[in-house]
């Protein structure tokens, strides 16, 4: 575990229609048979204020600038850190988040343009120098996920981006893994999930001892 925190944190990161949410259900639910107490959360959604910015960066009337779209999400990001991850760490939980900093360098970064190191430093001011004990990246072809998103309503400014923006995002996550060999877990994500949640099993178990 961590240093500095006694719960462990695990994200899920990849593009549209991923799975991430399966795999933070059926993680959520291996951990707790196993005896944990659990926190699942989302970004930029897991806390009021964040649901207040999503509705934000779901209006297409708004033409955001990247670099206020970048600001947006990490307000909810830090409201989110204070309010539910910190606290569910300090109490011992199992925290599982879908999204966190990692998106912010996938899309306003390596998506977006905005540079890297300039979105890590916001990333680092709104959690607190907050990083996962483990990240699992879920990688699914572009087109592959996206079509799995057909019909979700009301897309956010990230969801409403077409093709060739999601794969500059999808290689940033690969570079990032590339990066960070021990904080990520690449996974294939045409897997059926079962095997995808006995792989992250294997990563995960050590760490909770």
């Amino acid at each position: 575990m961590t240093s500095g925190k006694i719960g462990l944190f695990i994200t899920l990161e990849g593009g549209e229609g991923s799975g991430k949410s399966t795999q933070a259900q059926d993680l959520k639910e291996l951990l707790e048979a196993k005896g944990f107490t659990v926190t699942v959360t989302r970004e930029p959604a897991g806390c009021p204020l964040g649901r207040r910015v999503r509705e934000l960066l779901s209006d297409p009337s708004l033409k955001l600038d990247p670099r206020s779209e970048l600001f947006l999400f990490e307000a909810a990001r830090a409201q989110h850190v204070a309010d539910v991850i910190r606290p569910a760490l300090e109490r011992g939980d199992i925290v599982i988040c879908d999204r966190f900093s990692d998106s912010s360098v996938a899309y306003q970064g390596y998506g977006r343009g905005l540079r890297l190191d300039d979105v890590r430093l916001a990333n680092s001011i709104a959690t607190r120098g907050l990083v996962p004990d483990l990240t699992v990246f879920l990688n699914v072809p572009v087109e592959t996920g996206l079509g799995r998103k057909v019909g979700e309503d009301a897309p956010d400014c990230i969801g409403q981006e077409q093709a060739p923006f999601h794969e500059r995002a999808r290689q940033g996550y690969l570079a990032m893994a590339e990066q960070e060999p021990n904080r990520f877990l690449v996974r294939d994500g045409m897997l059926a999930p079962e095997e995808i949640t006995r792989t992250i099993w294997r990563w995960l178990e050590p760490l909770l001892t």
